[in-house]
């Protein structure tokens, strides 16, 4: 073992893994470069600690940047063992998780270490899809480092210490750091959409752990399956109440209530994350129109549409899933898309690739209409039309073009009071009211909100062999 195996990059790697699970690949390598007098500096590991362990007896790979190693800056042979490490998890088909925790760039190495960023680059775009991949940020993750995380499925990072950001805050015209640290925890899981989890260190290589877990080691062979100790035919009686805080919805259906969000800070009027149903895991997209926090208060309110931000994080996530063969439960209660100035810019390009994502993804794909469904955001919102291979919805669901009060007084502009109550109501029963989108095939079982998990599951254990071919082509260009 090198020397760096008592570093802080090594305790992370500890923290993450089983117990005495680490095994060092590497351990010897030095910088290469005598430029700048380097030679004169002890590089143990070349500042990064490259291997391999388990995660609840999973195979993971694991690098972990040494701070204190030339400030764990990026370098040739600090490149090369990162490029190493994918190569044999392409190989063995188990995911990477990188711990970063860097100055950048290795100055003393110039064009070496730019072409050591772009082996980096290379060898995440050509497992992008195969395994998953996962970053940890600890520290600064600056300029060409940043492009890491954004080229993984995941990114975790340390609240308060940990740096994320292409340009500095204080390189931004206009800009300081006091005014706004765009490179923050906040910023990048709240406005960027980057990040996926925010948290202090143990907290988030804990849910590090959890993740793994849930997720398959590649896409072909998948070991997420466990076996189910929950009941699966349990009653959720209170699941009615949850149509507004669907992420509490997706609780109550999990087995053993466990949900794995993602993304929380972003986007917040849609839910992504992962749960188990019968000891398989499946991806969850769910519209939201409120919040509630431990306590049962209300924290935060939504107008009932869809955002720009709520649609690309939904699209992210749907992809991700299609690629690595994990189901997708959808949870749709929506009224239409957000107006605003700032979402217009945004929204039309971001609704396609929702729309894009349903409709591509092959992986079985159930929908439970758990409140309104109005519009072309209902029709987005893996609708049978774009692929839902079932499609439930709960007695109160309405689906259709729009409130139908507000259909009355379009389509009869010069009615009283009296009459348009009439014309709503009759709107409401013909075109509005869930019996009519199932007597027209659009919904094919319409089921009691505590009845909802065992209709998923069975649902999903139904497509279980599901195969559905795509037109031949490269790729889509959405």
């Amino acid at each position: 073992m090198s020397k760096a195996t008592q570093s802080l990059a090594s305790t992370r790697i500890n923290s993450l893994l089983d117990a005495n699970s680490f095994v060092e690949i590497g351990g010897a390598v030095t910088a290469r470069s005598t430029d700048f007098n380097l030679t004169a500096n002890d590089t143990p590991s070349d500042g990064v600690i490259t291997g391999y362990g388990v995660i609840d007896g999973s195979l993971v790979y694991v690098y972990s940047q040494d701070v204190s190693v030339l400030n764990g800056t990026v370098g040739e042979m600090h490149a090369k063992k990162i490029a190493n490490l994918y190569d044999l998890a392409m190989k063995t088909g188990a995911p990477v998780i990188g711990l970063l925790d860097c100055a950048g760039i290795r100055l003393q190495e110039a064009t070496d270490a730019l072409n050591a960023f772009g082996e980096i680059y290379m060898k995440q775009t050509m497992a992008s899809g195969v395994i998953p991949q996962i970053t940890g940020i600890f520290g600064t993750c600056g300029g060409g480092l940043a492009v890491i995380p954004a080229l993984t499925d995941f990114t975790f990072m340390a609240e308060g210490k940990a740096q994320l950001f292409v340009n500095s805050p204080n390189a931004l015209e206009g800009n300081r750091k006091e005014a706004c640290d765009t490179s923050s925890s906040a910023f990048q899981s709240e406005e960027t959409g980057l990040v996926d989890v925010v948290g202090p260190e143990a907290e988030i290589l804990a849910k590090m752990r959890a993740l793994v877990a849930m997720l398959p080691e590649n896409n072909e062979d998948d070991a997420s399956y466990e076996e189910c100790t929950d009941d699966l035919n349990r009653v959720c009686p209170d699941l009615a109440n949850c149509a507004g805080d669907t992420g509490i919805a997706l609780t109550q259906i999990a087995d053993n209530h466990m949900f794995f969000e993602t993304k929380a800070g972003y986007g917040k009027d849609v839910v992504t994350g992962f749960i188990k149903l019968n000891g398989t895991t499946v991806g969850c997209v769910a519209n939201r129109s409120e919040i509630y926090n431990a306590e049962g208060e209300k924290v935060e309110t939504f107008d009932g549409t869809i955002s720009a931000r709520g649609a690309k994080k939904a699209a992210e996530f749907v992809n991700f899933c299609d690629a690595f063969g994990v189901p997708v439960l959808t949870l749709t209660n929506v009224t239409g898309f957000k107006a605003s100035k700032c979402s217009e810019k945004y929204m039309a390009k971001a609704i396609g690739g929702l729309t894009y994502a349903f409709a591509n993804a092959t992986v079985p794909k159930v929908n439970v209409i758990v409140g309104k469904a109005y519009g072309s955001a209902y029709v987005a919102m893996n609708s049978k039309a774009i692929g839902a291979d079932m499609v439930y919805a709960w007695p109160t669901a309405e689906i259709g073009m729009m409130d139908s009060k507000m259909a009355a007084k379009i389509m009869y502009p010069q009615a009283d009071a009296a009459e348009l109550k009439e014309k709503a109501a009759e709107y409401a029963a013909l075109q509005s009211g869930v019996t009519s989108a199932a007597r027209r095939g659009y919904v094919d079982t319409i089921i009691e909100p505590a009845d909802t998990r065992k209709y998923v599951i069975a649902a999903f254990e139904m497509l279980f062999t599901k195969r559905e071919d795509r037109p031949a082509k490269k790729h889509g260009t959405v």
